[in-house]
């Protein structure tokens, strides 16, 4: 759903109810919607593939006209790579009881951290620029239920998106991250939504914040979205008496920047934890590598 469909009222009433993970159907629409992006664009790859090489002189260095400069060991060439399923997050990272992974591919896609963060800034008027990779790939590793036969029944594990970046804007998502959530440290939500057959007039307090860097790969940061309790501001009553806590690990490893999450029963410390597994996997696929 595109954040311009997204009316105040569903806004409202999702924060009232335990997040909830996408299921593997929806999973497997994403993928499909990706896929078609992807085939529009499969022509630019097979150009940015061959081009996509950057060579550095060496300094100081002095050599006949004719003669090609020479490549400064201590800067490699850069070259443009899609990333490969080996660098991502696998079911044994998680050892769950039964695990089955998906995973697509895209071209171009954007490093987003949170649709709702971008809606917080929409609201005051703020226009969010995420930062645009080469090439993507994502994983969302399911849990099944022993002898389901629905597998909508599935429980999402872990999800991780993982990009490539032209490797003078890998570290700019994170220099950018205080200035991304500042204005929405405190941001409180109102409007009109249905509750117990009624319309009323509600509100929740939305609450980004970083709170730990520097646990996992070359850079790395988790982002806690808080959602307080709401209530009735025409009676002044709580609508629910419990709080939404998420939180999101980015981590980069050379010009691969990863955005995971894990399920709903994941705490804070295993993310941390998943992280660094996430980065020593990047450094197969890693530039420069690890």
């Amino acid at each position: 759903m595109r954040d311009d469909d997204l009316t105040f009222i569903e806004a409202v009433q999702r924060d009232l109810h335990t997040v909830r993970w996408a299921e593997p159907a929806e999973l497997r629409a994403r993928a499909r919607r990706r896929s078609r992006r992807t085939a529009v664009a499969a022509a630019v790859a097979v150009l940015a593939l061959t081009s996509g090489a950057a060579f550095v002189a060496s300094r100081g260095a002095t050599v006949p006209a004719s003669a090609p400069a020479a490549a400064s060991p201590s800067a490699p060439a850069w070259i443009a790579a899609e990333v490969p399923a080996e660098a991502l997050l696998q079911p044994v990272d998680l050892r769950p009881a039964i695990a089955r992974p998906w995973n697509e591919a895209g071209l171009g896609e954007e490093i987003r951290l949170d649709q709702m963060l971008e809606v917080c800034r929409k609201d005051q008027g703020l226009v969010t620029r995420w930062e645009q990779s080469r090439y993507s790939r994502s994983v969302a590793i399911v849990r099944e239920r022993p002898g389901g036969v629905d597998k909508r029944e599935g429980q999402v594990l872990a999800m991780q998106d993982l990009y490539r970046v032209p490797p003078d804007r890998a570290d700019h998502l994170f220099d950018g991250l205080p200035a991304l959530l500042g204005p929405c440290r405190q941001w409180r939500s109102s409007g009109p939504t249905a509750w117990r057959g009624t319309t009323i007039t509600a509100e929740v307090v939305h609450s980004w914040q970083e709170v730990d860097r520097d646990f996992a790969g070359d850079e790395s940061v988790l982002v806690r979205h808080t959602v307080g309790q709401a209530r009735n501001l025409d009676t002044g009553a709580p609508l629910d008496d419990r709080t939404s806590v998420t939180a999101q690990a980015v981590v980069r490893v050379g010009d691969l920047v990863s955005v995971l999450r894990y399920g709903s029963d994941g705490s804070e410390s295993q993310l941390r934890d998943l992280a660094r597994v996430a980065a020593e996997r990047m450094c197969v696929a890693a530039n420069p590598g690890c």
